[in-house]
């Protein structure tokens, strides 16, 4: 058995009973460092944990991949969901074992960040940059969305300073892309842990740099109306 799991945004409260079972049964654990210390506690004292960075994911995912042909019951933690941000990472998953895997939903930071800011997903569109590649197509989706007047939850991109699209990189993007600099704005920091939330709009947002744990809301200029009965 191999199975991706995700292990939720931060805070092990927000894993789900049947990744947790499943990592507590494991003879393999494995995930990026970060990953790996949100469940640590759950990890059985007899399991084989495998650890990796962004460096030298492949070569020990190629590990992970031997101990599951072996017949050892792998789990391969993620942050937050593994849908939302971490779907190239589970390619290289079943490019290492050589065949589909099984993959354990988890609660991700958009979702949190959606119940902090209280939008709803219908109303809503969800872009990460947290990823490899041509960011080009996400970054012209980004602006038909709000030229849609439509909220976008957004994921940063934290990588090497040539690549790096972070809010501030974002705002001005927008800005240069001729979306109003008053439009909404917030930026959410290390949610469910040690959070912190800021408010403005695209024009400070431009000014402002964060951490790399953070998450960006733009609310859209024409809220929906409710749709509701009418109050009594």
């Amino acid at each position: 058995m191999i199975i991706c799991i995700g292990a939720g945004p931060g805070d092990i409260g927000y894993l789900t009973q049947r990744g947790a079972e499943l990592i507590r049964d494991a003879d393999v654990v494995a995930g990026f460092e970060a990953v790996l210390n949100v469940v640590r506690s759950l990890i059985p004292e007899t399991a084989r944990v495998i650890s990796m960075g962004y460096r030298d994911q492949v070569e020990q995912l190629d590990k992970v991949a031997v101990d599951h042909h072996a017949g050892k019951k792998c789990v391969v933690v993620f942050m937050g969901d593994i849908h939302f941000s971490g779907f190239q990472y589970l390619e290289r998953v079943e490019r290492a074992c050589g065949h589909p895997v099984e993959s354990l939903p988890g609660i991700s930071s958009a979702q949190i960040l959606a119940s902090r800011a209280k939008v709803c997903f219908d109303e809503t569109t969800f872009i990460t940059f947290h990823r490899r590649g041509d960011l080009e197509p996400f970054k012209r989706h980004l602006v038909h969305v709000l030229q849609d007047q439509r909220n976008a939850i957004v994921i940063p991109c934290p990588w090497d300073a040539a690549r790096s699209f972070m809010p501030w990189h974002i705002a001005k993007y927008l800005i240069e892309q001729g979306i109003p600099p008053s439009q909404p704005t917030e930026v959410w920091e290390n949610l469910t842990r040690a959070e912190a939330e800021w408010h403005g709009t695209l024009a400070e947002c431009a000014e402002r740099e964060v951490s790399d744990m953070s998450i960006m809301l733009i609310r859209t200029m024409a809220p929906m109306a409710s749709q509701i009965e009418p109050a009594p």
